[in-house]
């Protein structure tokens, strides 16, 4: 019996011992991500950039020319944790909360349950209610040192001394370390010197970005983990500085990428230490590559497609960027990227580029920008910011890295255009894109189900509004029948997007006034709102303010905040509206002292305040 006890003690150490091992032949995996910052390293050619530690670094791994985000930070996120694409969760709605199917999970989670630790230091902000399961530690101590002996890790660590709030509302000029007549300005952006000052400010930034990264990376050595540990360093979107951040422009998607494998997993790197990959990958694609190099098979769910290890996939042609709702600026387009040509496909082009976002204002460069452009001290190429979008834009990266040029009327690139224009509607279709479907939708979707199973039902019939939305692609009234008829579509999305045709095509769509004034009545909020902007957009009709004036009193607000953006594009003649404005400025203030509030603005109450302001200036 006793040997017996001995034979099966013995077995239990050689198993435990062989667990161990098996657990010390997986790798580590560390995520390094600093935020709102676009190539601006040294290793990806700006010459004005302190950067010798991710310069160095890059020469220890493998740099991605081609990795792209989203262009802002919770948007991007809510990509990597879920390995797919946020429109097709309808997610991508900046700081939205709205929930996606349980069968959806973070990627960390299939990470934990295979034994790894799994850490993040700190920011989460998914865009979606939160998971429990997902991290053995998620807040500003959490650290890999934590785990059990032998046991793998995934972490990611944060840095945010490069978030736009640095050059905002933290920004100081003070002890410049960068000069500002030494750094190059886009064409795009004036050359005066705030603009000057933000950018110099911003290399400061870069430059202590720079040596938190090697703190990292010295503390993983000092640990014993180097030789253990794929290391990633990413931005989580592009910026911050004008027309990046929030755009889809190279400047807003473009990300650094690089990936360092020691020695014993050097095989798992794509191409010789040091070198450069043109391979396109994006954000939706780190969640099942991270679970590839730990050796877990990708979910099913998953749109991302693994470019490195056990489960690594042939190379995709396109990286998707995505635009929506950022705070209270409401706006929708989308982008595809391969490695010479981006397209992009503005769904709201009556929009100014640079429609007025409290957050974004906070910059001194943007004010500056504004108040040059009020007096007319911009060259077209500057001034074309403030103006109206076209509905699509192409551009040769290669040849034009600041996309300036839009070669979308250009003969010599009309295949080009026709192909990614066409590749692009079938990844529309085939990802399922959800963010057609308008906010205030969401909000009464959401209390029972989830955008996401919404989407995938028949009350959403997307290729039926893609078409509606084409109708105005070229913005000429050839399809206004067509146009016409799909007010009276029994869908309320489809409805929508036919209204907002209308406003597109302006007094193009006059034809359509009389329906238009028809769906100021009609049983879906958010159609009534179309309505009144198209009414207002054909000759200056003030008709659907009632209707507007209606929605101020909702319970919802993203009704609300559709409504006051519409009221704000009226400029004076919105004066009628004063008192339902006011009004509502009123019943949040009640509330804020009721509740003893000090939080941010909520988005309908900035707009509404706004639009006051405005007219007593006026």
């Amino acid at each position: 019996m006793r040997n017996l006890f001995f034979i099966f003690s013995v077995l239990m150490i050689c198993s435990i011992h062989s667990i161990a091992q098996k657990n010390d032949e997986r790798p580590n995996i560390l995520w390094i991500v600093s935020e709102d910052n676009t190539t601006m390293l040294g290793c990806y050619g700006d010459k004005y950039a302190t950067t010798p530690n991710i310069d160095n670094f890059a020469k220890e791994g493998v740099l991605y020319q081609n990795a792209f985000s989203n262009p802002a930070c919770a948007i991007s996120r809510a990509a990597l944790i879920t390995g797919m694409h946020p429109s097709s969760l309808g997610i991508e709605l900046m700081r939205s909360d709205y929930p996606i199917p349980n069968s959806i999970k973070f990627f960390p989670s299939y990470l934990k349950e295979a034994g790894y630790y799994t850490t993040n230091n700190a920011k989460e902000d998914y865009n979606t209610t939160k998971r429990k399961n997902v991290w053995n530690e998620s807040n500003g101590k959490a650290t890999y040192k934590n785990r059990k002996p032998g046991q793998p890790f995934f972490a990611v660590f944060n840095l945010g001394v490069t978030h736009e709030s640095s050059i905002g509302i933290h920004g100081s000029y003070e002890n410049l370390q960068h000069d500002p007549e030494k750094v190059v300005i886009p064409p795009y952006l004036p050359s005066n010197p705030e603009m000057k000052k933000d950018f110099a400010l911003y290399y400061d930034k870069i430059e202590k970005m720079d040596n938190q990264v090697a703190k990292l990376l010295k503390e993983l050595d000092e640990a014993g983990l180097s030789d253990n540990t794929i290391v990633f360093y990413y931005s989580d979107n592009g910026g911050v500085l004008g027309r990046s951040k929030r755009f889809l422009y190279d400047s807003g998607v473009h990300v650094p990428l690089i990936i360092r494998f020691p020695e014993k997993y050097k095989s798992l790197a794509p191409s010789p230490i040091g070198s450069i990959t043109d391979r396109v990958v994006s954000f939706e694609d780190f969640a099942p590559t991270v679970l590839s190099l730990a050796g877990v098979k990708t979910s099913k769910n998953m749109q991302g497609v693994p470019f490195l290890g056990k489960y690594q996939e042939a190379e995709k042609q396109y990286a998707l960027s995505l635009r929506g709702r950022i705070d209270e600026t409401i706006e929708m387009s989308r982008t595809i990227r391969d490695k010479q040509y981006r397209y992009i496909r503005n769904y709201m082009p009556h929009k100014i580029y640079g429609q007025h976002n409290e957050y974004y204002w906070e910059t001194k460069s943007i004010v500056s920008w504004e108040k040059a452009f009020k007096e007319g001290k911009l060259n077209a190429l500057q001034s074309s910011f403030w103006f109206a979008k076209p509905t699509e834009e192409l551009y040769d990266v290669n040849a034009d890295p600041y996309n300036i040029t839009n070669l979308i009327n250009d003969k010599n690139y009309k295949n080009i255009l026709e192909k990614m224009r066409n590749d692009f509607n079938k990844l529309m279709i085939k990802n399922n894109d959800a963010g057609f479907i308008p906010e205030s939708m969401r909000v009464d979707i959401s209390k029972n189900s989830t955008v996401y199973e919404y989407a995938q039902s028949s009350n959403y019939p997307l290729k039926r509004i893609l078409e509606t939305v084409d109708y105005t692609i070229n913005r000429n009234n050839d399809h206004l029948p067509e146009l016409i008829a799909r007010l009276n579509d029994e869908n309320p999305i489809v409805r929508y997007w036919a209204a907002t045709g209308c406003t597109i095509l302006g007094k193009k769509a006059l034809k359509a006034k009389k329906k238009l004034t028809e769906l100021l009545n009609d049983n879906e909020a958010v159609v009534r709102i179309a309505a009144a902007e198209a009414l207002y957009s054909l000759n200056k009709s003030t008709k659907g303010i009632t209707a507007l004036n209606n929605s101020l009193q909702s319970d919802n607000e993203l009704e609300r905040l559709e409504a006051l953006t519409v009221l704000e594009s009226m400029n004076k003649d919105v004066k009628s509206a004063l008192p339902a404005i006011k009004s509502m400025i009123d019943l949040h203030e009640d509330k804020k002292n009721q509740e003893k509030q000090t939080w941010q603005l909520p988005h309908d109450v900035k707009v509404a305040k706004r639009i006051v302001s405005n007219i007593q200036m006026n």
